[in-house]
């Protein structure tokens, strides 16, 4: 199943290398950033946005890097999310971010897959179904880029970094893209692959809530006890193949973890419910983000703040985001 699952992905990303593609794109006067559309299929936009590093110092035996970044959810805005929210020049207040990757490396933001932020389709149809689809999207995007929009990207090793479900997409791009360049068929070089609480197995991960928690002294031997039961459940349903029930369990598991924990911050047991200096102050998440893995719960978490300036200021500077797109 796996062989032919990286078969069919394998596949997807020829056929993407091969297809014409049109695009749409606009940028500041100084060429510091660029951003656009990219048609991957017809009928279907992913949205991208280009940062070029002040910093930029590149030679032959040092060329600078990009990053191209990687939202998860699936359906949760790299290009609202990751860049003003995590680590793009500005931070969710559109004030300069004291600490930004863009000191270290060119970035690459992308509202990933299709239907997702500013990516669009005109036919729901056209939406992606699968892990692979989404890859090869992504490979079109990225030959858009390297041939016409960026190419400064055949010279600049690429880093893919990837949060949470978009582990998934930065695993099965990798590879494929890794096969394209050795078969010869994209100028790029591939510098690695980076996931980050990547959401890519998640029975593993309900199975290391308890265990881990005890260790640091974040819940007690009944806490604990209490959250490996309910994993236990989590895999049940999704040995069973059902997976909106895992969905229910993980976030039965993870409310549970919150209440007996003095309120532990699931992501970072460092911290507590509300103490995230970066997350509280633009968006509110649901108890279990990474358990809401269809786009409209996705995007459901965005706060207000990011959204209105998603739709607001940021909307108004770039000029090409459709109107009906929201």
């Amino acid at each position: 199943m796996a062989r032919q699952m990286e078969t069919r992905a394998l596949a997807l990303l020829c056929l993407a290398l091969l297809r014409g593609v049109s695009a749409i794109s606009g940028g500041t006067d100084d060429g510091a950033e660029r951003w656009g559309y990219v048609q991957v299929r017809p009928k279907a936009h992913l949205f991208w946005w280009y940062y070029r590093s002040p910093q930029r110092v590149s030679s032959p035996g040092k060329p600078w890097p990009t990053v191209l970044w990687l939202q998860g959810g699936p359906g949760s805005s790299g290009v609202g999310l990751g860049n003003f929210l995590e680590v793009g020049p500005l931070d969710g207040s559109l004030k300069p971010r004291n600490s930004t990757w863009l000191q270290k490396a060119d970035l690459i933001f992308v509202d990933n897959p299709v239907g997702t932020g500013y990516s669009y389709v005109e036919d729901d149809a056209l939406l992606v179904t699968t892990d692979g689809e989404a890859a090869a999207d992504l490979a079109t995007l990225l030959r858009e880029l390297v041939t016409k929009e960026l190419p400064t990207l055949q010279s600049s090793p690429l880093f893919l970094v990837a949060e949470s479900y978009g582990g998934k997409y930065a695993a099965t791009l990798g590879v494929s893209l890794a096969r394209a360049v050795r078969a010869g068929e994209l100028k790029l070089t591939l510098g690695g692959v980076a996931l980050g609480d990547s959401w890519i197995s998640p029975e593993d991960f309900a199975l290391s809530y308890g265990p881990l928690l005890l260790q640091v002294s974040r819940l007690d031997s009944n806490g604990a006890d209490n959250a490996s039961k309910k994993a236990q459940v989590i895999r049940q349903h999704i040995a069973a193949r059902q997976f909106k029930l895992a969905q229910y369990a993980l976030s039965s598991m993870l409310t549970s973890i919150v209440a007996n924990s003095g309120h532990v911050d699931v992501y970072n047991f460092l911290l507590d419910t509300g103490m995230d200096p970066v997350a509280v102050p633009a968006m509110t998440l649901p108890p279990a983000y990474s358990a809401y893995l269809g786009s409209k719960a996705a995007k459901a978490s965005v706060g207000d703040s990011i959204r209105d300036i998603m739709n607001g200021a940021i909307k108004q500077k770039l000029k090409i985001i459709p109107k009906d797109v929201v």
